[in-house]
């Protein structure tokens, strides 16, 4: 069996767009006619830029390759150009093929992936969610009200979740680390109060900044946020500064958590390594895919960390970290994103049922890809997944963050 055809889809989740404004799905197919689905979370260049990176990957480093040999794909890839070096933009090109080669293989073998790295270690995943607006509450006001958090906050309790994230400490800039505003640091202290008075001790406060603060500015907001006891603080200050985000870790009582904008091994590593997060939060469309995030795994392990898949994406990443997350023993939780769109796409073949993701035992990836319905919603904008301002935030108004990249309403 060889690797033998290649095409990329990218489909654009209509609003309220919870995911990215678009999802980059490689389609791998064999030499026998099995065709398998990965997921690409590289966002850096557009989907157009991104689409050329995939093909080239595929046809320089897997075409007529068995797609068993995932550890020399993975070494041509990341050894490419005479860098032997992680490559944020490559990397995540070899993470979404290299998911397809496991959806293959599992079809081929007619097992589940996990059953292929490991074994089933759990049977279901403990979820969380983003806390994301109700239909009835108005934009922008909802993403600086501690009120309308906190009603969110019951509502996914009662659906059975023990976890929520949010992140209300304004919007996220290209300038680097800053130092939050007084009024940054009062409402998130006030959304903290709130969404643990609404729920008590039924679920744990997952509080999130994307990298936005300096070293000092992130002591000071983990330091006013401790007495609500949040599980953990998210990506503190930006991720290129491992040293920097150790001190923090060692100033603030709240446990540190960071990964999403992180790949391959050598990069976590180097967190473990230095104590700057105890909770690691791979997207396996970027970090290398499942057969190098089941290493970081393994490294966490060691160092007594645990492991907490990110998801800011569709739901076939989603499915892979839900097949990594059935084969660990570190696994704390895996993020999930509910809307209409990523249930549709792979045609509900994997849910959340009152808080937990019960692990599918069909074979490969365990997903049925709504092929169609992903071509039939094309991405025709000209913006990133995700994309961060220019401006440098506001020490005299609100700052406010609107939800990731979120699709217009009509």
């Amino acid at each position: 069996m060889k690797l033998a055809d290649l095409d990329v889809i990218v489909t654009a989740p209509p609003a309220p767009g919870w995911g990215g404004r678009y999802w980059i799905i490689p389609k791998v197919t064999t030499d026998t006619g099995i065709v398998g689905y990965g997921e690409c979370y590289a966002s850096s260049v557009g989907p157009e830029a991104m689409t050329a990176v995939i093909k080239d990957v595929f046809e320089r480093h897997m075409a007529g390759q068995n797609p068993e040999d995932i550890e020399l794909m993975f070494r041509r890839v990341y050894s490419a150009g005479f860098t032997q070096r992680p490559d944020l933009t490559v990397i995540g090109a070899w993470s979404g093929l290299e998911i397809a080669c496991w959806d293959i293989l599992g079809k081929n073998r007619d097992r589940p992936v996990h059953a292929l790295i490991g074994g089933r270690m759990n049977d279901r995943i403990r979820a969380y969610t983003y806390l994301y607006p109700r239909p009835s509450h108005p934009l922008p006001a909802f993403w600086a009200s501690p009120d309308m958090a906190a009603e969110v906050a019951v509502d996914m309790v009662e659906k059975g979740y023990t976890a929520v994230k949010f992140d209300p400490a304004g919007p996220y800039t290209i300038r680097g680390g800053h130092m939050p505003s007084m009024h940054d640091i009062s409402l998130s202290v006030a959304f903290c109060k709130a969404i643990r008075e609404a729920v008590g001790d039924r679920a744990d406060l997952l509080f999130g900044t994307h990298g936005q603060f300096s070293t000092a500015g992130a002591i000071r907001m983990g330091q006013a946020l401790e007495p609500y006891s949040p599980l953990w603080y998210e990506e503190p200050i930006p991720p290129d500064n491992v040293a920097e985000m150790a001190k923090v870790a060692a100033a603030v009582r709240i446990p540190v958590a960071t990964g999403e904008r992180l790949t391959t091994k050598a990069e976590f590593a180097e967190i473990l390594r230095q104590g700057a997060a105890t909770i690691l939060q791979p997207a396996l469309g970027r970090a290398g895919g499942i057969w190098e995030t089941k290493k970081i795994a393994a490294l966490a392990e060691v160092h007594n960390a645990q492991m907490a898949p990110h998801l800011y994406a569709g739901p076939v990443e989603w499915a892979a970290n839900v097949q990594l997350a059935a084969s660990i023993p570190n696994i704390l939780m895996a993020e999930t994103i509910e809307t209409p769109f990523h249930h549709d796409l792979i045609k509900g073949s994997i849910t959340v049922e009152d808080g937990y993701i019960p692990v599918p035992t069909a074979p490969g990836l365990g997903i049925d890809f709504d092929e169609d319905l992903a071509r039939a919603h094309p991405y025709e904008g000209d913006g990133l997944h995700l994309q961060m301002q220019e401006e440098p935030i506001s020490y005299s108004e609100v700052n406010s963050f609107a939800g990731g990249a979120p699709v217009k309403m009509e």
